[in-house]
């Protein structure tokens, strides 16, 4: 059985440099973990791509030669990915043991994790191939200013938890960059009548009822929180990572086989 994660989010809320940390983390502790590029437009990595949707079509292709834009583009270049999951992508994945852990570096258009099947198609290759998958949605920390974006950054998780039905961690990233962690740790632990107060504060009067609703669906079932991570401490990238291996069950095979072959007493 393989393992991967999808590391989504909306675009600069530094997917690729937690995929980057996340790879030098493994590294530094003797674990192997390969690092895919699906997104066509990227051009710089701080990290060995194993595989690259660049391959087999990129962005600036499209561009050019189809006269679409970036957003166009994108959805273009994805949608030919899940044309090509049974040739392109099974082949790549050939190239990998059983046992091998991936984590997909994903474009940041949020269209691709909210409403379009095309992540949801690709998992549910991914998961006919045998590998165990976990979404990963990073949210920009310095975004979780206030009340109402705290909603929103909510709803907008929980959109692709629906869409993709994977086990879901949600990571609050770029901590190392918050100059008032107060602020951010009462959205972590969040009371609902004090978030229920401050955004009818914000809100015209005929919102109460629907701020009332998304107040119960954050808090009553416990549907979405979110797990800070600062990548300079390795502590951190630890936690969040051994959240991720729970989520997928990573190692628990290991644990079973060893038991297997402990030896039997002959008496």
């Amino acid at each position: 059985m393989g393992y991967a994660q999808l590391v989504i989010g909306p675009a600069g809320s530094g997917k690729s440099t937690y995929c980057s940390s996340l790879y030098q983390h493994c590294e530094t502790v003797g674990r192997t973990m390969h690092v895919v590029n699906l997104d066509p437009a990227a051009e710089n990595f701080d990290y060995p791509v194993a595989m690259d949707i660049r391959e087999l079509i990129s962005l600036e292709d499209v561009m050019e030669e189809l006269g679409l834009g970036p957003n166009g583009g994108l959805l273009y270049c994805m949608e030919h990915l899940e044309e090509n999951l049974d040739d392109w992508l099974t082949e790549e994945l050939d190239n990998y043991m059983d046992d091998d852990y991936l984590v997909f570096d994903c474009p940041g258009q949020i269209e691709l994790f909210s409403h379009v099947p095309v992540l949801k198609n690709f998992v549910e290759h991914l998961q006919r191939k045998n590998f165990n998958v976990c979404a990963v949605y990073l949210l920009d920390s310095q975004f979780m200013t206030d009340i109402t974006k705290f909603i929103s950054g909510c709803m907008a998780s929980l959109s692709a938890m629906v869409q993709l039905e994977l086990p879901h961690i949600n990571i609050l990233s770029k901590m190392d960059l918050v100059t008032n962690k107060k602020d951010i740790e009462d959205f972590l632990n969040p009371e609902p009548q004090v978030l229920l107060s401050e955004l009818n504060q914000r809100m015209a009067p005929q919102f109460s009822k629907l701020n009332k609703a998304l107040i119960e669906l954050v808090d009553e079932y416990n549907m979405v929180s979110f797990v800070p991570l600062d990548l300079r401490k390795e502590s951190s990238i630890r936690y969040v990572l051994a959240q991720i291996d729970n989520c997928i069950q990573y190692g628990e095979d290991a644990d079973v086989k060893i038991k297997d072959f402990d030896p039997e007493d002959d008496d």
